[in-house]
């Protein structure tokens, strides 16, 4: 089994590797540079994955790469969810020690979590999707394009949302701290009833 995680560990290096410019985040083996929040158990690493399984948490990327401070660049996340799970992608943040993050915007994972009708890919409370693009149970993968004022969303290679923020901006009705900036990563643990998969988190500064 330890020599399985090895291989997968050095197989998301090699994925970043491939992808010209794009440097790894997680070494699929263990949360070293990675800080979870309030209820840590939800948090787990399987088969070189971040499985977010429990009570709200948040992790939140606290690594040296950028000084964990990115505006500028492409995210690349691979995902895959349990049918009926929510779960999130968060840019431009900053770590806190309990609650939904206020600063930054949340890139939507939810593909049969019903009571919430915002699906993958949307810019959450910004710029929503409300039709499935993407199967539970199967991988998919998150590429989120931040540059400038606009933000782009693809999911598979495909734009599902873009948004230009506007010069009069004052965030959302329920986080005035959704606005361009600087700010790291951080990945969501939505529920006790979800269970999420992350894996080859890979960043390209575009500064």
């Amino acid at each position: 089994m330890k020599n399985i995680l090895v291989l997968m560990a050095l197989a998301a290096v090699s994925l970043a590797a491939t992808e010209k410019g794009y440097t790894s985040l997680f070494n699929g083996k263990d949360f070293t540079g990675w800080k979870p929040n309030e209820n840590v158990d939800t948090w787990s690493i399987k088969d070189g994955a971040m499985v977010s399984h429990g009570k709200r948490s948040h992790c939140f990327y606290v690594g040296d790469f950028h000084g964990h401070t990115f505006k500028d660049f492409e995210l690349k996340v691979d995902v895959m969810t349990l049918p009926g799970s929510n779960g999130g992608v968060y840019i431009e943040t900053e770590y806190q020690d309990e609650g939904w993050p206020g600063k930054g915007f949340e890139v939507q994972v939810n593909n049969t979590y019903n009571s919430d009708p915002r699906k993958t890919g949307s810019l959450y409370e910004v710029k929503d999707v409300t039709r499935q693009v993407v199967p539970d149970n199967k991988w998919f993968t998150e590429d989120i394009i931040a540059k400038g004022d606009t933000i782009k969303i693809k999911v598979n290679g495909k734009v599902v949302s873009q948004w230009t923020q506007p010069a009069d901006w004052n965030g959302t009705k329920d986080f005035v701290g959704r606005r361009i900036g600087p700010g790291t990563i951080a990945l969501q643990g939505h529920d006790a009833g979800s269970t999420v998969y992350y894996k080859n988190i890979r960043i390209k500064p575009l500064d």
